[in-house]
């Protein structure tokens, strides 16, 4: 079974742990790093997997993940230099980090080292995650079939060039956001209609639940979907009037021009102070 290293054991870091155990994934391929020795020992004794520190969980593993904040990334690279460049086997690296672009990686490691970014968002906890993996020059097919060995008990995985990883950002980085607001929203309305609280969190959270479960039936389209529900005339179609008129289409797509221009923004070089 291919061997995982997994640097940094945030709540991604154990997302990924939590996920690959749940998919049948054996332990004894996992191994941990993070810095926190308290939090490695408790997640290492959660999974019951190698913790150590990065060179030590590189060694010998096919897929090395990186799972911590854009700001430590460059740390990270500096201590991959000696495993990588003394393995005697092919490894890829893939990423996590919102914002750090694969040339960042590609000059911090050593030459020839495959590079795969990532972008994925938080029902990875749930395995239920939306993945964007961008190839770097060196990522062959049978890097991108790693990824996709690791990932794909996770949720959805799609391949993308870079370039478009800050719009996969504002639509699925961001997204589930935008669908808790939107439930923020339902409740509230529902307890101004009368309901109780907690009634209408249930009722509110269940509905969600169902519509997404229908969305991802095969071949179903929102607009279809959306128009089973209106009845001319009717509740859904005096609500929808009131949503389009209120702006609701147009916020969303003002929102995600807003989260990709963002997304870019994040990822630009910064000044040397």
């Amino acid at each position: 079974m291919t061997a995982v290293a997994i640097i940094g054991g945030g709540k991604l870091g154990e997302a990924l742990l939590s996920g690959l155990v749940a998919a049948g994934r054996q332990p004894s391929s996992l191994r941990l790093s993070e810095s926190d020795e308290k939090r490695a020992k408790a997640l290492g004794e959660q999974f019951g997997i190698r913790t150590g520190s990065v060179p030590e969980v590189a060694e010998g593993s096919d897929v090395i993940v990186i799972a911590v904040k854009p700001s430590d990334v460059d740390a990270v690279l500096r201590e991959l230099v000696v495993p990588l460049r003394d393995s005697a086997v092919d490894q890829l690296v893939v990423s996590f980090a919102a914002g750090v672009p694969i040339a960042q990686y590609e000059a911090g490691l050593p030459a020839g080292t495959p590079v795969v970014r990532l972008m994925s968002n938080t029902p990875i906890r749930a395995r239920q995650a939306m993945t964007a993996a961008a190839p770097g020059r060196l990522a062959r097919e049978e890097h991108l079939a790693l990824t996709a060995e690791l990932l794909e008990p996770l949720g959805d995985l799609v391949v993308v060039d870079e370039r478009h990883l800050n719009a996969v950002t504002a639509v699925a980085g961001s997204g589930p956001a935008y669908v808790y607001l939107l439930a923020e929203a339902m409740i509230d309305a529902a307890v101004s209609v009368g309901l109780e609280h907690r009634l209408a969190r249930q009722m509110v959270r269940q509905t969600v639940i169902g519509a997404a479960a229908l969305l991802s039936e095969e071949g179903a389209v929102a607009q279809d979907l959306r128009s089973e529900v209106t009845s001319p005339g009717g509740t859904t179609a005096a609500a929808l009037v009131e949503l389009e008129r209120k702006g609701l289409r147009a916020a969303v797509i003002d929102a995600v021009h807003a989260a990709t221009a963002r997304s870019a923004e994040l990822g630009k070089p910064k000044n040397p102070s």
